[in-house]
């Protein structure tokens, strides 16, 4: 198949080497055209890494896969998947779809990677709006396999499986959003864990060091393999339903307790950076990004090691 990608920063260079991984060939576009250079360098480095860790085994041949395109048309000639990643706002989202509905093939899958706005937004004014949907990531996705699919109640059953079939193909973790909602499903998980950290870093209860030490080195730990629910199947004898009999009132009135985005002040962010700021300047933020996608690597590589293992 031909994948077009539009908007080459972090996201867009990520699911660049996603589809070229998946034999997939690639043409990766942006509208600055300098942006698709660094993004073809920033590949090239990357590639190679991954294959120091056993994630790939042949990084030449995936980058051959990948070209810098020209034009928004020479991007979509052709192609049957097409992910779009430019900025997180509803109104250039739908400028740049309307163009490619009018330059892509009629049966080419339309996707965009936005974290949060629902489909029908940005899909909502397209005369074929059947074969559009929503292909959200976590970042970045050619470490993190995990891809959440959400069409509006316009997107056919058929693309939804097509988009499956294709994420899959390129080593992903497709799952279906069953029906719209803001935000998907990762996200509002990870904003209601952060709602409530801000909340306890606010309130004076934690450091935002002490925080992190108790997600990276606590919760991370078994979340890294096995997901919540798992989770405490396995935390009571007699599995979910022992755990929720036991434990069941004590989530409820923690959660009754947990408050709203509303009772964080609006100054945590100043607080935030000034403690994290003290940690890793500003000038070592690429650094420390770069040392996060090596730890990534390893732990994918480790990851896919031990899911062999497991009893089914």
């Amino acid at each position: 198949m031909k994948a077009a990608i539009l908007g080459s920063g972090l996201i867009g260079r990520s699911w660049a080497m996603v589809f070229a991984r998946g034999g997939h060939a690639v043409a990766l576009w942006d509208q600055d055209r300098s942006q698709v250079e660094k993004a073809l360098e920033h590949i090239g480095r990357t590639l190679p890494q991954m294959a120091e860790e056993g994630l790939i085994t042949d990084p030449d041949s995936i980058r051959a896969r990948i070209r810098g395109a020209a034009s928004l048309a020479d991007a979509l000639a052709g192609a049957d998947f097409i992910q779009e990643n430019i900025i997180e706002l509803a109104e250039p989202k739908q400028k740049l779809f309307a163009e490619v509905e009018r330059l892509a093939d009629t049966d080419a899958i339309i996707s965009s990677s936005t974290s949060a706005i629902m489909p029908s937004i940005i899909f909502g004014g397209l005369a074929t709006p059947q074969r559009c949907l929503v292909s959200h990531p976590l970042n970045p996705p050619h470490l993190a396999p995990i891809v959440e699919l959400c069409g509006g109640d316009f997107t056919s059953a058929e693309i939804i499986d097509r988009a499956r079939d294709f994420m899959a193909s390129c080593g992903m973790e497709p799952i279906t959003v069953k029906r719209e909602i803001e935000g998907f499903i990762l996200n509002r998980l990870q904003l209601a864990v952060l709602n409530e950290a801000f909340r306890l870093i606010a309130e004076g209860y934690v450091t935002a060091e002490d925080l992190d030490k108790t997600v990276k080195d606590g919760l991370a730990l078994r979340w890294s393999f096995m997901g919540p629910i798992e989770t405490i199947d396995l935390n009571a004898p007699g599995g979910v339903a022992d755990y929720l009999q036991r434990y069941g009132p004590t989530i409820r009135r923690v959660g009754e307790s947990q408050a709203a985005a509303a009772a964080w002040p609006d100054t945590i962010g100043a607080m935030l950076d000034a403690e994290l700021r003290a940690t890793t300047p500003r000038e070592k933020l690429a650094d420390a990004t770069a040392w996060r996608d090596r730890r990534m690597m390893a732990l994918a590589a480790h990851k896919q090691a031990q899911d062999k293992k497991k009893p089914r």
